[in-house]
């Protein structure tokens, strides 16, 4: 049906695996049980999917793991050494790189920095993650589940989310920064000093 395969020999597929037309699989892609693909949908390489349906023109990989219930929507971009869990990316959406993406919601739009974590986990129960349309989470920022980042809100590169954010706010949670000019030189002095016993 169009679909073209980098090099057919490296990829594996199940025997459920469904693929629309004008789709491309890159090298090494392992499709487990349960995997839909969508017209014009890219899979790059060295990406494992299994329970996953994919829409058209989204952009998977390279080295992306999509779990059971993930559902990437259409032109989403889900990249390198990202993993999604029973979540649902909406169209547009972008989760770039370095990313756990798990029982959550990502809205239309949507941009997750690298590094950003859903901690849906308390270990004892499973809890959800609403991201707004066209939200920004910053890089390295983890948001702890049950929490909603609101339509168009800001996260600071590296908080702790634990309360919900409104639509289009700004929300920081991390220590703040304070230099002290010349301690580093002092520090190595010191420190010099103690191994010399001078």
């Amino acid at each position: 049906g169009g679909a073209t395969l980098v090099d057919p020999q490296s990829v594996y597929f199940s025997h459920d695996t469904k693929i629309g037309c004008d789709v491309i699989v890159e090298p090494q892609v392992f499709f487990g049980p349960g995997v839909t693909i969508a017209d014009g949908a890219t899979i790059r390489a060295f990406s494992h999917l299994e329970g996953a349906s994919i829409a058209s023109g989204a952009v998977v990989g390279p080295y992306a793991r999509l779990r059971p219930g993930a559902e990437i929507g259409p032109k989403a971009r889900v990249g390198n050494f990202v993993e999604v869990k029973n979540a649902v990316v909406d169209a547009g959406a972008k989760l770039n790189h370095l990313s756990y993406i798990g029982d959550a919601h990502v809205g239309a739009a949507a941009n997750i920095g690298a590094g950003t974590i859903t901690c849906n986990y308390d270990g004892f129960a499973k809890h959800h993650t609403e991201i707004g349309a066209g939200a920004f989470v910053g890089s390295n920022s983890a948001l702890v589940a049950p929490v909603t980042i609101g339509d168009g809100a800001y996260v600071g590169s590296g908080s702790v989310i634990t309360r919900d954010v409104a639509d289009d706010a700004l929300a920081v949670a991390r220590g703040r920064q304070f230099d002290r000019p010349g301690w580093a030189a002092e520090f190595r002095k010191r420190k010099a000093a103690e191994k010399t016993g001078k």
